[in-house]
């Protein structure tokens, strides 16, 4: 999976010269949180929400509502927005996105094809994918195990399962809890959670959750 085919597009961006009230206003509207600042077609800044809501006056400021509105109207995107933007490309694996985004707490990266922003891949559409990949809007049998990190366990486990008459929904290997094993997340239909738990008790270090979930 690419970040190209989880980015959100069209983009909707500002320019240095917006004004913090255009912009926040832009994007409650629109319902972002973060935006690329353009000039002239090429970027040159981005801009979160929080950025913008920390240029604001505080609540305590004995300014007048039409002195706040005079100061706001003022005050532009340039002065707030970070000029050390990354980036990422369409054909960028989305699990390097995230690693970025991760590594450098960030909540969002503009996307570029030749220095034009074509599109912006965010947490949110990174949590919408973890949703797919662990069947989140799917009903079935939940378990997480312990397994053994040796080559040919997990085709044991998606075999028995299989040939049970299982029918696997999602699967997700993680960090176990020694270097010596992994957890194992899967949801499966067509069995009840007695016969998943009597498939794989034999083949796992540790059954440690098993439930029936629905969407």
């Amino acid at each position: 999976m690419f970040v190209g085919e989880r980015m959100s597009h069209p983009v909707i961006s500002v320019t240095p010269e917006t004004t913090i009230h255009d912009a926040l206003h832009l994007m409650r509207t629109e319902h972002i949180r973060r935006a690329p600042v353009i000039r002239h077609g090429s970027l040159v800044g981005i801009v979160s929400m929080k950025d913008l809501l920390n240029a604001s006056p505080s609540q305590a400021t004995t300014l007048s509502v039409w002195e706040l509105n005079y100061l706001l109207s003022k005050l532009t995107v340039e002065s707030y927005m970070n000029r050390h933007v990354m980036t990422v490309t369409e054909d960028t694996p989305i699990e390097e996105a995230s690693r970025i985004m991760a590594d450098q707490r960030i909540g969002g990266l503009p996307v570029v094809r030749n220095n034009d922003v074509v599109g912006m891949i965010t947490e949110t559409d990174l949590f919408k994918i973890l949703l797919e990949l662990m069947g989140a809007r799917d009903a079935g049998v939940r378990c997480a195990v312990h397994m053994v990190d040796e080559p040919g366990q997990l085709a044991k486990l998606t075999q028995a399962l299989a040939s049970a008459g299982g029918n696997i929904l999602a699967l997700g290997t993680f960090a176990g809890d020694t270097s010596a094993n992994s957890t194992v997340t899967f949801k499966v239909d067509g069995l009840t959670p007695d016969q998943v738990r009597a498939l794989i008790t034999p083949l796992v270090e540790q059954v440690v959750d098993i439930r029936i979930t629905h969407p």
